[in-house]
């Protein structure tokens, strides 16, 4: 679960200068989160479209666009799991209907990740979103 929040990641991100230092930042947020279970390391909760092994599980409470969404996520590469930290940061423990709001793309903006990121690792942070957003998406439908 996220420890930071989004606008405290931002501020930091603010205050780095130097691109390898955000990158150890990212690396440091993904150290912090508590390992993902072997158990929930299953097809069911796998991201598609990651060059990387990328897990994400939501826990949700109640159902429609009010339904609390918390999740977990790991990965087997240290910079996706600090960007699963920092998606985390973005969208744990909104209700669905915030999910649906979020401009994951412009926050991520932001922190300048889209103009530094490969093209691969920028393809999974999409199916990352398009993931956490399917999620939601579930929630919403399940009223």
């Amino acid at each position: 679960m996220a420890d930071q929040d989004f606008e405290e990641i931002a501020d930091n991100f603010a205050f780095l200068d130097e691109w390898e230092d955000r990158y150890r930042y990212v690396i440091e947020l993904g150290k912090a989160m508590d390992p993902l279970p072997d158990a929930l390391r299953v097809d069911a909760t796998k991201v598609d479209g990651c060059a990387s092994q990328v897990w994400i599980v939501p826990q949700v409470t109640g159902q429609g666009p009010q339904a609390r969404m918390r999740f977990q996520g790991d990965s087997d590469a240290m910079i996706v799991r600090g960007l699963i930290a920092v998606l985390l940061a973005l969208y744990d423990d909104k209700s669905a209907a915030e999910i649906d709001k979020i401009d994951a793309h412009s926050q991520l903006a932001r922190l300048g990740l889209d103009q530094h990121l490969s093209a691969q690792r920028s393809n999974g942070l999409r199916a990352m979103i398009a993931r956490i957003r399917g999620l939601a998406a579930q929630a919403m439908e399940a009223a």
